[in-house]
């Protein structure tokens, strides 16, 4: 098998394609589900350690919102056309940074309050070409893991900090190796919103938050609101790809007229500092396929524990028995056909736990792991500490 991840992921059933819902509009299989949403709450679970709280918003709004974020500016060419609704236009978004701004504006804010963290895995929508779509790399629809901070200027080096801190926490359990860290600022000719000196500071307090981090500079590589740090991976094949980025954008801010009481009482501009700590989900999934044969670790696998009755008729209640008892694991039980085609079938799902029951098995309450037989409740035990620990 090739690292196509796309090819993969069909033969693993987590994913497909339906010409009458269209190209780039990926279809989650149940399997493929249940591995998105375990990323989902992984993701969840980091945002919310690490200071965020959890909102909601509409895949939809006014055109205006876009205009005067300027992503309207800078990236309407990608985006899908307005649908009129009366006198109104409404567009599918690009990015849900705009809307957090709406949630923070929606409420009045205190020195004191900040920073607030606003977490969101939503869906954002981007008009591409047919012929650039390429499995879940390229997407039409993508499911972001996104989250937003907007804190008192003081605060920025601590916050792209904690940032960085819960991307390199969340590649460790993923297994995925950061190739390096690069500073993305503006670079000779491009359209960027925003003073000099604004982008200065951003850059200066991107360079104190890596701290001893080696990284490279890439001009021209700046979203046009302000620098980031993205953290480049390698997948499968070798090829360099941006995977998670922190951003420090004083411009928002300004546009949506964004404040917070200060200290002396007067009305300051909190500055807003964009994280993506695990990418999209489909991007996620597309690298996790690649970079280890299509092996997910157990805490991921949609099947975490196959167990093989020798006969389904003399050993398959103790084989449904067993699966029963594995309270928190997902568990199949597989008795139709030949045993060896079976282990076969298991291997190539990828299933990271199989296990035989047999005379032997029944007899003693073991499971036959790789030849060796050990106590059933112990190795669901190990599984599931397994699960737990994520793999760690």
């Amino acid at each position: 098998m090739n690292d196509d991840h796309s090819s993969r992921g069909r033969e693993l059933d987590l994913f497909d394609t339906s010409p009458l819902v269209g190209p780039g509009l990926p279809l989650w299989l149940p399997d493929g589900g249940t591995v998105r949403g375990e990323l989902e709450r992984f993701a969840l679970e980091l945002s919310l350690r690490s200071g965020c709280r959890r909102v909601n918003t509409p895949v939809l709004a006014k055109r205006e919102l876009f205009e005067r974020s300027g992503h309207w500016q800078k990236f309407s060419a990608d985006m899908f056309a307005p649908v009129r609704v009366g006198a109104e236009e409404y567009v599918l978004r690009p990015a849900n940074c705009p809307h957090h701004t709406q949630v923070y504006a929606a409420r009045p804010h205190s020195h004191r309050d900040l920073p607030v963290r606003y977490a969101e895995l939503g869906s954002m929508f981007r008009s591409e070409l047919s012929g650039v779509l390429m499995g879940l790399r390229r997407v039409r629809q993508i499911s972001l893991d996104d989250a937003h901070s907007f804190c008192r200027p003081d605060q920025v080096v601590e916050e792209v900090r904690i940032a960085l801190a819960a991307i390199e926490e969340a590649y460790a359990v993923l297994g995925i190796r950061v190739a390096r860290f690069r500073l993305s600022v503006r670079g000779p000719g491009g359209s960027y919103l925003g003073d000099d000196a604004l982008w200065e500071r951003a850059e200066g307090q991107l360079r104190e938050a890596l701290g001893d981090r080696p990284h490279d500079v890439a001009p021209g590589e700046a979203a046009f609101y302000g620098p980031k740090v993205d953290v480049q991976v390698a997948d499968a094949a070798g090829r360099e790809e941006t995977l998670s980025t922190v951003q420090v954008d004083h411009v928002q801010p300004e546009r949506f007229g964004l404040e917070f009481t200060g200290a002396d009482g007067a009305r300051h501009r909190p500055v807003m500092v964009h994280r993506g700590l695990l990418s999209s989900m489909e991007r996620l999934v597309a690298m996790l396929l690649e970079q280890d044969g299509g092996r997910l670790p157990t805490w991921l696998s949609p099947v975490q524990v196959r167990v093989l009755p020798v006969s389904g008729e003399r050993h398959g209640e103790r084989a449904r028995e067993i699966a029963r008892g594995a309270r928190g694991l997902r568990v199949e039980v597989d008795e139709v056909g030949p045993l060896n085609r079976r282990v076969r079938d298991a291997r190539a799902r990828r299933v990271p736990h199989v296990v035989v029951v047999g005379d032997a098995e029944v007899a003693d309450g073991s499971v036959a792991v790789d030849g060796r037989q050990v106590p059933a409740q112990e190795f669901l035990d190990a599984v599931l500490g397994e699960v737990v620990r994520r793999g760690r």
